[in-house]
């Protein structure tokens, strides 16, 4: 059974920066691509950033140079550093890992971008 558990998120003021933690119970957590989702009100889940076992990363085009993907293997811990964060960014996000076709999906974790 694969678990995500998502951290690190809260209230920041706009221009602000998070950075959102996800640990996963996943063996050959190396192996697998990993991203980062986002869920606002009213709106469609939607790809925030992926990274593959092989390191290489995927970006949404409203967080290109404001967001970094990045990955402990050693803790299979995959990370989202949001920097120059905005009110647009609000959103639930959501860890997710490609397992043999299947995704698993942690259960969410709340940012909030407000003055």
């Amino acid at each position: 059974q694969v678990q995500l558990v998502e951290s690190g998120g809260g209230l920041v003021q706009p221009g602000g920066s998070l950075r959102l933690s996800c640990a996963a119970s996943l063996s050959s957590f190396s192996a697998y691509t990993m991203g980062w989702y986002r869920q606002a009100p009213g709106k469609q889940r939607e790809l925030v950033a992926t990274t593959t076992g092989g390191g290489s990363t995927n970006y949404a085009d409203s967080v290109k140079g404001r967001f970094t993907i990045s990955r402990d293997n050693a803790k299979n811990t995959v990370y989202l550093q949001m920097n120059s964060l905005k009110p647009e960014d609000t959103a639930v996000y959501y860890c997710n890992a490609k397992v043999m076709l299947i995704n698993y999906w942690g259960q969410g974790t709340q940012v909030t971008v407000s003055s």
